[in-house]
């Protein structure tokens, strides 16, 4: 067979939901042997499974990790571990049916529920004890069961695609029983070293066991690091997400679907702004691995195969300065600082930093004067509360306050218009949306403008009537209603 070059894909949770669309418009594809392998497909769990291990990503509902860091007995944290394994049966019965593989897959999954409960139950006996502290293991268990979702998913996609035929393999790089604590690199490169690419189809698990700790240092963002440094070990051609929508000009729901335009290319630049406000087509830190080995990066919709997607690369830059994306992030907290005192002193900031930092709360953005700084915070009201009260109390005559705000950001790989600011300002207060702030930074990638809470979709609206769809159709980009019709 001929050797063609090696592409790694990355399998998002809710398309991983919709079994049969990824079946046959990302796995199967085709039956010829060239297009089923030289690939690397890593997976993430089933959409809302890692919220159930861990807790609700967005409303922070406690999930099984939660409520075992806080139960003084084990009833309900095993109970919610119960509800998780009657989810994932439910999953292999929709997925299998009454099959031979259906009991395997319920049997892998009993297997590492149980044995997760014993090693919860043990470890909090364990803790019970005066020389070991239950906080001091809080990572690891955090690990454990976010791998749980993963590998769910991974083992039965390999499975479903033995049944079609295609020489799948799981490879599971969860550290299930393994005393071994390799690095990153050392945990692929062993575990994918044995695989012959061009006649087997590896089926990796989003999560990997290491010695750096990929949750310590990104959380939920770990399954994308995992697929951009196979990628980048591997040397692949390409990089490819399929995601359940396409990178468009803005939110479908928001703008309507015939007035979005899907995004032909941009570069990593522009996916960096998209993560800060939450529209995330690729976690940065992926980004930066794929971006310094040079390789391209392509982000389809899992539900309309035939088209190309989004390329990202690290040089493109559009032919002309246009606006490409409008986008924008809720509930934002704007955190201010006022100290008469500042004006000429150092280490406010620092402090600062160091208690949003302390209490885990993600900074978007961030504007200061000569008596106040205020950074625009994502993150729980009671941890924004935390970190005031530790400011107040070193602080005593500072005043700190929070309001709810959004921010809007007008995105672009080159956003050099002439008048572009002075144009959004018009179209959102001829729009009844008041400006709370502006940001805008030389390197003319975005523009920021922070508004009343409740004008969020009214102003991505304007700033998109505005900025897009009145301007020139751009270079490859069409209305992702049209594609549909």
């Amino acid at each position: 067979m001929e050797n063609r070059p090696l592409k790694v894909e990355k399998i998002g949770g809710t398309s991983m939901a919709d079994t049969k669309a990824v079946l046959n418009n990302v796995l199967l594809r085709s039956k010829a042997p060239e297009e089923l392998y030289n690939r690397i497909v890593v997976v993430s769990a089933y959409a809302g499974v890692t919220d159930k291990l861990l807790e609700q990503k967005k409303t922070g509902e406690p999930g099984v990790y939660a409520l075992f860091a806080s139960a003084e007995t084990g009833a309900s944290w095993e109970k919610a571990l119960d509800r998780v394994a009657e989810e994932m049966l439910t999953l292999n019965q929709k997925i299998f049916g009454d099959c031979a593989d259906r009991r395997t897959a319920d049997s892998f999954v009993r297997e590492r529920v149980e044995g997760i409960r014993s090693c919860l139950i043990d470890l909090r006996r364990l803790c019970s004890y005066g020389h070991f502290h239950l906080d001091e293991h809080m990572l690891t268990v955090r690990e454990m069961l976010s791998a749980l979702g993963e590998a769910h998913s991974a083992n039965n996609t390999a499975l479903l695609l033995r049944q079609h035929g295609v020489n799948a393999c799981f490879i599971d790089m969860t550290g299930w029983r393994d005393e071994t604590q390799p690095t990153l690199d050392e945990r692929i490169q062993s575990s994918l070293g044995a695989v012959d690419l061009s006649s087997e189809l590896p089926i990796v698990t989003g999560y990997a066991h290491c010695r750096e700790g990929l949750m310590r240092n990104f959380d939920r963002g770990y399954t994308e690091v995992t697929f951009s440094r196979i990628a980048v070990l591997l040397q692949a051609s390409e990089a490819i997400i399929h995601k359940e929508f396409h990178l468009s000009s803005a939110d479908p729901k928001i703008v309507g679907v015939e007035k979005v335009q899907k995004i032909g290319k941009t570069n990593y630049d522009v996916a960096d702004q998209l993560s800060n406000m939450g529209m995330e087509a690729v976690h940065p830190r992926a980004a930066k691995g794929l971006r310094q080995a040079g390789i391209p990066l392509r982000v389809k919709n899992t539900f309309d195969p035939t088209d190309a997607g989004t390329e990202i690369s690290g040089d493109y830059v559009s032919t002309t300065p246009r606006t490409e994306i409008v986008t924008g992030l809720r509930d934002v907290f704007a955190f201010e600082f006022f100290e008469q005192d500042m004006v000429g002193v150092k280490g406010y900031d620092a402090a600062i930093l160091e208690a949003l930092k302390r209490h885990n709360v993600r900074i978007v953005s961030k504007t200061s004067n000569a008596n106040t700084i205020t950074h625009y915070l994502a993150g729980p009201l009671k941890a924004v509360k935390r970190a005031a009260a530790q400011l107040e109390e070193n602080y005593p005559t500072a005043v700190v306050t929070a309001r709810k705000v959004s921010i809007i950001s007008v995105i672009g790989s080159d956003l050099r218009v002439a008048g572009l600011t002075k144009t959004a300002v018009v179209a959102l207060t001829d729009g009844g949306v008041e400006i709370l702030g502006l940001h805008q930074l030389m390197r003319n990638v975005d523009v920021q403008f922070v508004i009343q809470e409740d004008d969020f979709e009214r102003a991505i609206t304007l700033l998109h009537a505005q900025l897009i769809e009145k301007a020139d159709v751009r270079d490859g980009a069409r209305t992702i209603g049209r594609q549909a019709a």
